[in-house]
């Protein structure tokens, strides 16, 4: 089953899909996060065309817990995209998964200026992993 991670920003977007086989997860170029409405519509195409079947939108929650501004929008936005779609779409908390990104890609050897343009999908690669590796593996059903 093919799933697609969601680092849900204001201006942009991390994408991160899957492998076939549902073990990967692969960073794609950020969208647009400026227009929900067309981000959906682009989130549509890309599983229409990719065969994806599970969304998993990162909630941003602060590190006590609680919900603030930016999750009550990613809550409303897994909902237009779920309405929309009709796929399932499951809501992941997604504290410290830019601080993981930026490490990883540190790491590889981006310094900060040259993180910007790929840290939201790295971003949306953490989010999408954790999910994956935390999943039941169909094998042992």
């Amino acid at each position: 089953m093919r799933s697609a991670g969601i680092d849900l920003g204001k201006v942009r977007v991390g994408i991160a899909v899957s492998d076939e086989l549902g073990l990967m997860a692969h960073a794609r170029p950020f969208l647009d996060g400026k227009n929900p409405g067309q981000l959906v519509n682009v989130l549509s195409a890309l599983a229409a065309s990719e065969g994806i079947e599970v969304f998993v939108v990162g909630l941003p929650l602060a590190l006590d817990g609680h919900e603030g501004t930016s999750a009550k929008r990613a809550r409303s936005f897994a909902q237009v995209l779920k309405a929309r779609t009709g796929l399932r779409v499951i809501l992941m908390d997604e504290r410290l998964t830019t601080k993981q990104a930026s490490l990883q890609l540190r790491a590889a050897g981006r310094n900060s200026k040259h993180q910007r343009q790929v840290i939201d999908s790295a971003s949306a690669v953490v989010l999408l992993q954790t999910y994956l590796d935390s999943a039941p593996c169909s094998a042992q059903s």
